[in-house]
């Protein structure tokens, strides 16, 4: 009996199923990169980039819709791969985030009787030995398992010290999927890294291996009961904060039994007020919470979406907060490393600070700075940033006349066009709990302005490093002696070479300007050449073949001639 059932919950895919889903990821992926590289690389190359423009938010949907298509149709990891596109509000646009976002709510179940043939071959018992009840009909269903609400027997409730409980399962199979989807990826993540408008700021093959690292994670049940234990340790003192316990006695690799804590979904804002409790105080709170994973403890949760965060009213609050916030699914939990983690905690406090020097220099700290970077450039476009836009939340920002954005990206074009960023190693996952936490502090609160959440913490930090400063201060005192002592040779050096005319100044902006209209009035020309020999010869084909294939063929030097042209230089 239990063979048997076994055998239909783990529906392993078989070799052709395997390959279809590998290839048909891969047929995906290469006609969206080949439409991408025609569109956004050489139409623009060539000088045709308002062919490009025109139509390119419908392309942007086009795709979105597509993959949702494919992600809903396979499941797996790639519903996790839409998901971190749709929290990326930062840097892709609304078409494919708002197409996306609501991705996770259309996976479906698996059918209970699987579910179950899975839970009692992994617990080695029928279910009726240990709960005294399962509710068929999951309470949540994702890509990678589901979950049921179910009552332990008096007798287990006692040991275990839990009454009701939730019962998550793998989904079937998941194993094999899971493997497929990392083969298809990483192969992507390949063909990516050719690129060198990618490979310039992101490892793709190690974004791919720290994607599979936490995707591998996931599936493993008894390593997120760990993390659900680590990460109540760390907020223990803390009542602002509540998590499930676990009930390790029915607990495996494949199935998790955890207190039920079922509340308020955070964003579910008329159930709040229903229950006296004001979305726009709980904002803060849970933008607080974020910040102290993340910058202080260093262990965060990484999928802080509102599915898996409750407000759970509190009755003997004892005059203090009639509520708590209630994390669940510790499944993908992000590790901040000491060095990052201060990187961090600078770059906050010279935001805080409305600091340009200071963000630029704690952006280099934490590897997110490309070695490329115009850093003077770059320091005084932060600093021009936060002089007009500094302290503003996403409603106002909204609100600003779109041409002060446009005047600034006249000002800082090359800036803007070079986005002197690469994406480190470790960053996937900060990224994603930054976005979703934005996102969940928005949806409470229209007007939230993340700054003012930011100050208080960022005072905290700066009380807290101050233990630091008499250390920085000698260290600045040297550095500075260090200055003071070399001045006097580097003055001779300079009037030296005054006073020999061997003086040379440049202007690096300036030059890289004219370069760039250099190279486009020479793509221009070539493109406009290679346009009418095109043209022309499919014209004249008709009535000359030997003449019109001439000219179609002779068209080929100008086209590669704009293709040089664009690669030269700066």
């Amino acid at each position: 009996m239990t063979s048997d059932r076994r055998s239909r919950a783990d529906p392993v895919p078989g070799a052709g199923d395997a390959r279809a889903r590998y290839r048909r990821i891969l047929r995906f992926a290469a006609w969206h990169l080949a439409r991408t590289w025609w569109f956004e690389l050489f139409l623009p190359r060539i000088g045709l980039g308002r062919i490009a423009e025109r139509n390119r938010a419908k392309r942007m949907l086009g795709f979105a819709q597509r993959f949702r298509t494919l992600a809903v149709d396979l499941g797996g990891l790639m519903i996790k791969v839409g998901q971190f596109l749709s929290s990326r509000l930062d840097v892709l646009p609304p078409e494919i985030t708002k197409e996306l976002e609501g991705l996770q709510d259309e996976v479906p179940p698996v059918a209970f009787p699987a579910i179950r043939a899975l839970a009692e071959a992994e617990l080695g018992a029928p279910l009726e030995k240990i709960f005294s009840f399962v509710e068929e009909t999951p309470i949540a269903a994702a890509s990678l398992g589901q979950a049921h609400r179910a009552q332990l027997l008096p007798a287990n409730a006692a040991d275990a010290g839990l009454g009701s409980v939730v019962l998550k399962v793998q989904r079937p199979g998941i194993d094999a999927i899971v493997d497929v989807d990392l083969a298809a990826l990483r192969k992507v993540g390949g063909w990516l890294s050719r690129f060198r408008v990618v490979s310039s700021r992101a490892d793709m093959p190690a974004l791919v291996e720290e994607f599979a690292q936490t995707s591998l994670e996931e599936i493993d049940y008894l390593r997120e009961a760990a993390n659900a234990e680590r990460f109540a340790a760390d907020f223990a003192d803390d009542r602002r904060v509540e998590v499930p316990e676990v009930a390790w006695e029915w607990s495996t690799r494949r199935v998790l039994i955890l207190e039920d804590v079922t509340a308020i979904k955070i964003t579910d804002a008329e159930a709040l007020q229903a229950a006296g409790i004001d979305p726009t105080r709980v904002a803060p709170v849970f933008a607080s919470v974020m910040f102290e994973q993340l910058f202080t403890s260093g262990f965060f949760h990484a999928d802080p979406h509102p599915g898996n965060i409750f407000v759970t009213p509190v009755t003997d609050s004892a005059g203090g907060r009639p509520w708590k916030l209630t994390f669940i699914d510790f499944g993908m939990m992000g590790e901040v490393p000491p060095s990052t983690r201060r990187g961090l905690r600078k770059l906050l406090i010279a935001a805080a600070a409305r600091d340009g020097k200071g963000l630029v220099s704690a952006i280099s700290d934490v590897g997110v700075l490309a070695p490329s970077a115009d850093r003077a450039e770059l320091e005084r476009a932060m600093t021009h940033l936060f002089a007009r836009f500094g302290g503003m939340g996403f409603a106002e920002l909204r609100e600003v006349d779109p041409r002060e954005f446009v005047d600034f990206a006249v000002e800082f074009g090359d800036l803007v066009r070079s986005l002197p960023f690469q994406l480190p190693e470790n960053f996937l996952l900060i990224i994603r709990a930054m976005s979703l936490t934005s996102g969940v502090c928005s949806a409470l609160d229209a007007r939230f302005n993340l700054w003012d959440a930011i100050e208080p913490y960022a005072a905290r930090l700066l009380r807290d490093e101050r233990g630091n400063i008499v250390q920085d201060a000698a260290q600045q005192a040297l550095d500075t002696a260090g200055v003071a002592l070399r001045l006097p040779k580097r003055l001779d050096r300079l009037v030296t070479r005054i006073e020999d005319g061997s003086l040379a100044t440049a202007n690096p902006r300036l030059e890289r300007q004219m370069a760039r209209l250099d190279r486009t009035v020479q793509r221009a020309g070539s493109a406009l050449i290679f346009g009418a020999l095109l043209v022309a010869g499919s014209l004249v084909r008709a009535d000359d073949p030997v003449l019109g294939s001439v000219l179609m063929i002779a068209s080929v030097a100008p086209l590669l001639h704009a293709l040089w042209a664009g690669r030269r230089g700066p």
